[in-house]
């Protein structure tokens, strides 16, 4: 008989194409998913992939047998969620991916109140900034920054974040409007609707402060290295920063709430899905700051 968790093992390398990536998709060490996909390949006698350097190639057998590692893999993940959704109780662990930042600022409060009166819940939150796939079950719960165009989901509105651009007082009033430089995220999130509408905003100045992280980019207007755009949810408590450039129009992004219709109705799905739409997302007003400085 094959080796189900090899076939596993070997379905996770097929999608990420090297073995870091499986690694981190399985939680385990990327030796372990190497020494499991020879052990598949020696129980097969097939060589199912071709190791070039870190990335990994499937042969054409290789391909075949993903097509249907995949295959099994989904009826598996059905059956774990059948198994879910014939539970009744308010116990056990439910996994939410949410934008890591997002989840820092807003969740915890929240959270925190549902463990009070479900004390038998146990929390994950799965803070990637790569979408965690519901399918398989890498959570179980979404909060997403775009709407899932398909699968079989359930979706609602959660309401909607403001991003404008901020700086410090004292960076505007140093620094000529001509020579005001931008702080941004990497090249990574270029096509995000935030990093295009800080795009157009710079009419050819430079930016000169790169990260992946909003915190970095809070950090670094904070500290007067120009101006940055940032959601509302990032500025409770921030008395430092002013308002760089009025939007005639804010910039919104909406966030929506994901579940697998599977398990939509288990009874620990429900309170935590409950528990997020308690939350204030909707219509969160930018904080009032400063005027502009010119």
């Amino acid at each position: 008989m094959i080796d189900w968790e090899s076939l596993r093992y070997f379905a996770a390398l097929a999608r990420s194409g090297t073995l870091l990536g499986a690694a981190r998709a399985l939680g385990v060490e990327h030796a372990t998913v190497a020494r499991r996909v020879a052990g598949l390949e020696e129980q097969m006698a097939v060589k199912l992939v071709d190791r070039r350097g870190r990335r990994i190639v499937l042969t054409p057998e290789g391909e075949r047998v993903a097509k249907m590692a995949e295959r099994m893999e989904q009826e598996a993940q059905a059956v774990e969620r059948l198994g879910l959704a014939a539970g009744a109780t308010v116990a056990g662990e439910v996994r939410i991916s949410a934008p890591p930042t997002l989840a820092a600022a807003i969740l915890p409060a929240a959270l925190v109140a549902l463990r009070a009166r479900h004390p038998d819940i146990c929390i994950t939150i799965v803070g990637e900034t790569r979408y965690a796939s519901l399918d398989r079950r890498e959570a179980d719960v979404a909060v997403r920054m775009t709407k899932p165009e398909q699968g079989n989901f359930v979706i609602s509105k959660l309401g909607e974040v403001a991003f404008g651009f901020y700086a410090t007082a004292a960076y505007l009033a140093a620094t000529p409007e001509a020579q005001r430089t931008f702080i941004a995220y990497d090249e990574t999130m270029a096509s995000a609707p935030q990093s295009i509408r800080l795009a157009e905003a710079t009419e050819g100045r430079k930016v000169t402060l790169r990260a992946t992280t909003l915190e970095f980019q809070l950090a670094a207007a904070r500290a007067s290295g120009g101006i940055a755009m940032l959601p509302n949810f990032m500025l409770a408590g921030v008395d430092d920063l002013v308002e760089a450039i009025p939007q005639r129009q804010p910039l919104t992004r909406e966030l929506w709430l994901v579940v697998h219709s599977d398990i939509r109705t288990v009874p620990i799905i429900r309170v935590v899905m409950d528990a997020l739409k308690s939350v204030s997302w909707a219509g969160k007003p930018l904080p009032t700051l400063p005027q502009t400085i010119a």
